[in-house]
């Protein structure tokens, strides 16, 4: 049995960046109704220490949750649009993890990067979402940390590859927020 993508595309047409997971977990894992939903996920918290110097300012006070409108708001002001590598998978196993995900159906990265005509930066946030992208792209695997030039659609982007933000990464969320850092402050972003 496989599994479509529960959420559309958050693309606005001035986005400058891309940032591609591989898949949602299954819903009852959210804590809201958008990308990196997973209360035990640290992107936001990793985002919250990079823009505001506060790990905890994407969360909702008191509560396991994260504020979406707040996430939003930001992705919106900072130019980042954010999606993931599938649309379509099967589960190997009854978790969360992408070493147990099987990619039924890539996403159609060059259709969404037509929407912004501004992006020439793409994010993936794990190994299954940059292995697939660099077998959709052709475009060399980027150590994690670094990146690789390459061209889609006609268009010339530079793939960053960073660590994931599951905590079943091995690295503290101090060091991976380190990593984040070096890539948007090489987008000028920071």
């Amino acid at each position: 049995m496989t599994e479509q993508h529960p959420l559309q595309p958050f693309v606005p047409e001035h986005a400058r960046v891309l940032m591609l997971g591989s898949f949602p977990p299954k819903r009852e894992r959210w804590s809201m109704e958008f990308f990196y939903p997973n209360w035990i996920n640290d992107m936001w918290r990793i985002m919250g220490l990079l823009f505001y110097d506060n790990k905890h300012y994407f969360e909702v006070d008191g509560e396991k949750r994260f504020d979406r409108d707040r996430i939003v708001a930001f992705c919106m002001e900072q130019g980042i649009a954010l999606y993931d590598t599938a649309t379509e998978v099967r589960r190997l196993k009854d978790n969360a993890s992408d070493k147990f995900l099987e990619v039924v159906t890539p996403t159609d990265v060059p259709a969404l990067l037509r929407r912004m005509p501004q992006c020439r930066t793409i994010v993936t946030t794990g190994e299954k979402a940059t292995d697939t992208l660099c077998a959709l792209l052709q475009v060399d695997r980027p150590s994690v940390g670094g990146y690789s030039d390459g061209e889609c659609d006609g268009r010339k982007v530079r793939l960053y590859r960073m660590p994931s933000s599951s905590r079943a990464y091995p690295m503290s969320i101090d060091k991976k927020a380190d990593v984040y850092r070096a890539m948007f402050a090489d987008m000028q972003m920071l």
